[in-house]
């Protein structure tokens, strides 16, 4: 695929913001003052050592009857108007909404555009940069480590990776819950501008561990939570030194294949498989909207660089919620939710995924493009959405926002809300 030539850079009058938003990522929190609470003890390590956990065989997913069926007319019309809605005050070119509910039928629609210069309709059918919904697949990674009984979560890192500050303190777990106090380089002011100032070249991601490194750690290891790309950028090392092999490749076949993901890709560089949607972004040097579909997500790394599709996000959702690939034992310690500032009762983040009005999963944001998959045990429900722009609309992402829209309607007991940048 032919590079396309960035545009000329002008001041860096939104590096500020951008360093940010790229901190922060997906879950739009902003960054929490050190205090000098006392760490929480460790607790018993878990697959650290006994049996190996052995993976069952997988089947076709098979799910209700009716989940394709389509909803009740009037509430579909009460969906589609709200999502657009929604799409018209943000600005989003495009967006597609999966949404599944056992015992009450199925609702896709696409809405928008997926190329601005040729008008091309959004569709279901289109593979999109999922962002930081990549954590949920290396941090599953990790967790298949653990039930392989290759390493422990209240492990130190520093037992398997040299150079992390206060590395013999910081456990798997704390990293993978965002408790690590490890400082994100996507704060740094330098990487911004580096990556802003050529989008498409590649990062290794011990140069991304650099610009995280030079700064103090931000609060001792599991006193606070802050959400912190650095962490999953190590947690991606430690699979690929403890899995013996690259981390895309490892990703492909322990996680991928075995939930029969077949549009799913942990990309070399900025490949985007056809057919796929453009995406938009004003994180940008100038601070104006380009078209940042062939940025190379590498900076992203094991944090935010994966390519999926509606189909397979609506099968991963389940997969990820109820934990098809791991233990039920390892499942139970990925799902103890650590509260979060502004979560909202009842809320918090586990190891790499999150729980919020119910729903259980991830987002993914990264300049062009946002993502939401989550699952509700309580109605069996899916929902995926995925947009072509990242664009903050008063201080919320849009991912957020058609969440909220839909679960309002669809589900008023479970509504899907997160904090808006402050």
């Amino acid at each position: 695929m032919t590079r396309p030539r960035p545009r000329t850079v002008r001041r860096p009058r939104t590096v500020r913001r951008t360093a940010r938003r790229l901190a922060v990522a997906l879950l739009a929190l902003g960054t929490l003052a050190p205090t000098t609470a006392v760490a929480a003890p460790l607790g018993v390590p878990v697959g650290g050592s006994g049996t190996p956990f052995t993976r069952p065989i997988l089947r076709p997913a098979h799910h209700a009857p009716d989940e394709d069926c389509p909803l009740d007319p009037a509430l579909a019309a009460r969906l589609d108007a709200a999502i657009e809605q929604v799409r018209q005050e943000t600005g989003t070119p495009g967006v597609t909404v999966g949404l599944w509910l056992p015992g009450r039928g199925s609702y896709v629609r696409s809405t928008g555009v997926a190329d601005r210069a040729t008008g091309r309709p959004m569709t279901p059918d289109l593979n999109l940069r999922i962002g930081s919904e990549t954590k949920t697949f290396t941090v599953t990674a990790v967790l298949e480590l653990v039930d392989q009984g290759l390493l422990g979560l209240d492990d130190p890192i520093g037992t398997y990776l040299d150079g992390v500050p206060d590395g013999e303190h910081i456990t798997i777990r704390q990293l993978a819950e965002m408790r690590s106090g490890l400082y994100s380089y996507t704060f740094d002011q330098d990487f911004v501008h580096a990556l802003l100032s050529d989008p498409y070249r590649p990062f290794a991601p011990q140069e991304l561990l650099g610009y995280a490194f030079k700064h103090d750690n931000v609060f001792p290891p599991g006193t606070q939570f802050q959400y912190s790309n650095t962490n999953t950028v190590l947690l991606g090392l430690l699979v690929e030194k403890l899995g013996r092999m690259p981390l895309r490749d490892f990703v492909q076949e322990r996680v991928v294949a075995p939930a029969r993901l077949g549009h799913t890709l942990f990309p070399a560089g900025n490949e985007l498989p056809e057919p796929y949607a453009h995406g938009y972004s004003n994180q940008t040097l100038s601070g104006d909207v380009e078209d940042t579909t062939y940025w190379n997500p590498s900076w992203g790394w094991a944090a935010g660089a994966m390519i999926s599709d509606l189909h397979d996000l609506h099968h991963w959702a389940k997969t990820l919620a109820t934990g098809t690939l791991l233990s039920p034992a390892t499942q139970a310690e990925r799902e103890k939710f650590v509260p979060v500032p502004g979560f909202g009762d009842g809320a918090g983040y586990g190891l790499g995924l999150f729980r919020v009005g119910g729903w259980t999963g991830h987002n993914g944001s990264l300049p062009g493009y946002e993502s939401v998959t989550v699952y509700l045990p309580e109605q069996d429900a899916t929902l995926v959405i995925l947009l072509n722009t990242d664009i903050v609309h008063d201080g919320n992402e849009p991912s957020t926002l058609f969440a909220k829209a839909v679960t309002e309607i669809a589900t008023p007991g479970h509504v899907y809300e997160l904090p808006a940048e402050k």
